[in-house]
Formats: structure tokens, C-alpha cells, sequence
């Protein structure tokens, strides 16, 4: 009784008839015996014309969303050799990962190389009265090129464990070592570069003179047209492997340049890295001898790798003072996607396993540290904080590589 006093009342008073009389205008264009509800196949359509005075106040996109993969930078290292006797020199090379998964390091005057597929390292060479100041693997992953501090290098065959050659020439400790197919260039510490070919006897092609001190960088790039080297002078300079002088000499550096790197998906692009007064990272034009990038790292940059992704664009650093760390940045943005810490001393050397996703770094505590670095595919970076809680178990292998 009390709901119908209600009802009847609202209904008996003037102003709800004049409002339920414009209600059922705009629902039903006046028609009172319309309903909202009906059983028909379809919804009635509008009379022509008919614009809705109603507004539509919110909206939703019920399309479904695309999920976005991320992958996980583990912030330490998965695998750590003891390596006793790793040299704390910023110049020197020792260190090189081959085609077939085999590591070698230069430790004092012995070379050991150790397979990371099978966990077994073994001495390659000893040398008498002489140190290792570098190492480089040829591409197919079966010689090994060794710098010596006496201005010799030793060609050595890693199945035999055979020295096949000896070159000469450099007054110097060799530092650095660059293949390009038969083509070995080696940097020396009076600055002199040489280029010789290993298939001949008389093996000197030419001499590159461009730097005044250590040439502790050096690298060529995917082609074989272009050779970067970098120098205790602070210099950069790029070499076509005909002309005696540098195509191009930079000198934006304020420090020794030692990390030099090629990116592998854009063949004129070159990323270099100064020393301890200098802290940067620069990336080159290597066509038009422009400095497109660069970007203050707050260390010393000590080595450089690119993702060997062409759809995973970054490039890892590892550095020196005063973090010891590696660290991954975004290209072009050059945004600082994770941050990896495990050694105690600075890292001096790194470099990178044939797929391309992991990465090994030598440092002054005398260990060696393997890490996951790079992806197969190209999702999303999420770096784990492993003293937090891992997103999957770190497994870290720590054994002595002799």
C-alpha cells in the first residue's frame, strides 16, 4: 500500500507527467506501448534521420590486448673460473672466445684453453723468459694467435697443440690482435701496426703507422674492408687495408681507447670506449667520419660486444673503475638496460661465446665470469636482482682454470 501511495502520487503530480512524457520521446519516439525488451531477430531500426540526443560518456576497446614477452638479465655471473696469474693491465688483450666454444687465456707465460661445451681446460703453451700480452682465435676457431711481450707472435694449432709459425718484426710487446681471414694484424706498444699474411713465407704485407703509443684496440670489421684501431694516444683510427694512411683519424677521446667494437647488423657503425679520464663510449659513421652518439658511462670503459640480433639492438660495456661492472645499454637510445656485478676488480677483458648470447670477462681478482648476456629473440628486458629473489635459479660452477 505504501509503494502504490507512491507510485500513484508521483504519477498524480504534474511535472513527472511532463518528464515521463519526454522519457518516452526520446526512448520511444512517443510510441508508449513500445518496450525496451522484445523477442524479435534483430533490434528495430532508427527512422531516417533520427539523430540520439544521448552521449556516449565512456568507452571501452574490448579488443584484446597483445601480451608482451619479457626476458630476464640475470645480475650475476652463472659460471666463475679461478684464473690466477690474470694480468691487472689495462693494454693487454688476453683473452678470446672461438667459433668453436673454446676459450683461451693468457695466465703470466702459459696459455690454457678451456672448452666450454665438455668443463675441460687444458695448457696449451708455455713460454721461457717471456709473458702472454694477447690472444685471438681465427674465425673458423682452429689456430690461435699469441702476442708475446718480446715483440714475437706464435701461430699455434689448437687440435695438435703445434706451433706452426713464429712472426717478427715488432721492437714491442704485441697487445692486440685482429683476423681477417689470412690476414693477421697485430699493435705493439711502440705503436706500429702490422698486417701480415700467413698462407706466404715472407709473411709482412704493410705497416700501418698512426699511433704514437700502445695500440691496445683493434678490430675489423664483418666485410674485411675497414680496420679499427685504438691507442694509449687517445686516437681512433679507421684503415682500408690498401692505403697506408688512416681513412679517418678521431681524437674526441681524452684517454687510452682499448674498447672497440663493430655492430654486426649496420656495417659502418663502430662503438668505442676510453679509458679511466675519459669514461665514454662513441659511436661512428665509419662512411662519413660522424660521431653519432656518445654517451658518459661514469667508469672506465675496458671492452665492448654488440647483440649479434639484428632485432635485439644493444651493446654490452665492460668497465674498470670504479664499478668493476658490465653493463647493457639500448641502441639508439642508449638507455641502461640492466647492470651486472661479480667481479671485485676491475674487468679488463670480455668477450663472446659463438651464439652470441653470452659473454666472458677476465678481471684483476684473477677469475674469469661467464654470463647471460644477450637473447634469442627480442623481448622486453627485465633484469634480476639475484640477492633479492631470482625469477630461476643461478646455478654458479666456480673451478680453477689450471
Amino acid at each position: 500500500e505504501i509503494a502504490n501511495y507512491h507510485v500513484t502520487k508521483e504519477n498524480a503530480n504534474p511535472e513527472a507527467s511532463v518528464y515521463n512524457e519526454r522519457l518516452s520521446q526520446a526512448l520511444f519516439d512517443g510510441k508508449l506501448d513500445s518496450k525496451v525488451l522484445a523477442f524479435k531477430s534483430k533490434a528495430p531500426s532508427a527512422s531516417q534521420g533520427h539523430i540520439s540526443a544521448n552521449r556516449t560518456l565512456f568507452s571501452s576497446n574490448l579488443a584484446a590486448s597483445k601480451k608482451v614477452a619479457t626476458r630476464a638479465i640475470v645480475d650475476k655471473p652463472i659460471k666463475v673460473l679461478d684464473a690466477p696469474g690474470f694480468s691487472d693491465d689495462y693494454y693487454l688483450n688476453v683473452l678470446d672466445w672461438s667459433s668453436q666454444n673454446v676459450v683461451a687465456v693468457g695466465l703470466t707465460d702459459t696459455v690454457y684453453v678451456f672448452d666450454a661445451s665438455t668443463g675441460q681446460s687444458t695448457a696449451l703453451m708455455s713460454c721461457q723468459d717471456n709473458s702472454i700480452s694477447s690472444v685471438n682465435w681465427t674465425q673458423d676457431g682452429n689456430h690461435l694467435a699469441i702476442g708475446m711481450d718480446n715483440g714475437t707472435v706464435e701461430l699455434w694449432d689448437a687440435a695438435t697443440q703445434r706451433c706452426l709459425n713464429v712472426l717478427r718484426g715488432h721492437e714491442r710487446r704485441v697487445g692486440s690482435l685482429a683476423w681477417n681471414g689470412a690476414i693477421l694484424s697485430t699493435g705493439s706498444k711502440s705503436g706500429a701496426i702490422h698486417n701480415h699474411d700467413v698462407r706466404v713465407r715472407s709473411s709482412l704485407m704493410s705497416v700501418f703507422q698512426g699511433h704514437s703509443q700502445e695500440v691496445c684496440g683493434l678490430k675489423w670489421n664483418a666485410d674485411g674492408t675497414q680496420l679499427a684501431s685504438g691507442g694509449n694516444d687517445n686516437l681512433v683510427n679507421i684503415w682500408n687495408i690498401s692505403e697506408a694512411s688512416p681513412k679517418f683519424t678521431f681524437s674526441d677521446h681524452v684517454a687510452a681507447v682499448k674498447g672497440i667494437s663493430w655492430c654486426p647488423w649496420q656495417r659502418d657503425l663502430l662503438a668505442t670506449g676510453g679509458g679511466a679520464a675519459d669514461r665514454s663510449i662513441k659511436f661512428w659513421n665509419t662512411t662519413t667520419g660522424v660521431c653519432t652518439n656518445s654517451i658518459d658511462t661514469g667508469s672506465q670503459v675496458t671492452q665492448l660486444a654488440w647483440s649479434k640480433n639484428s632485432s635485439c639492438k644493444e651493446i654490452v660495456s665492460s668497465h674498470g673503475y670504479a664499478k668493476n661492472q658490465l653493463a647493457v645499454w639500448k641502441y639508439p637510445s642508449l638507455a641502461q638496460t640492466a647492470e651486472l656485478t661479480g667481479h671485485c676488480m676491475r674487468v679488463l677483458c670480455m668477450s663472446q661465446s659463438p651464439d652470441g648470447t653470452k659473454m666472458v670477462t677476465g678481471a684483476a681478482d684473477e677469475t674469469l665470469c661467464f654470463w647471460d648476456v644477450f637473447p634469442d629473440s627480442t623481448p622486453v628486458v627485465k633484469t634480476v636482482k639475484t640477492a633479492v629473489k631470482p625469477s630461476r635459479s643461478v646455478n654458479v660452477n666456480t673451478m680453477r682454470i689450471r
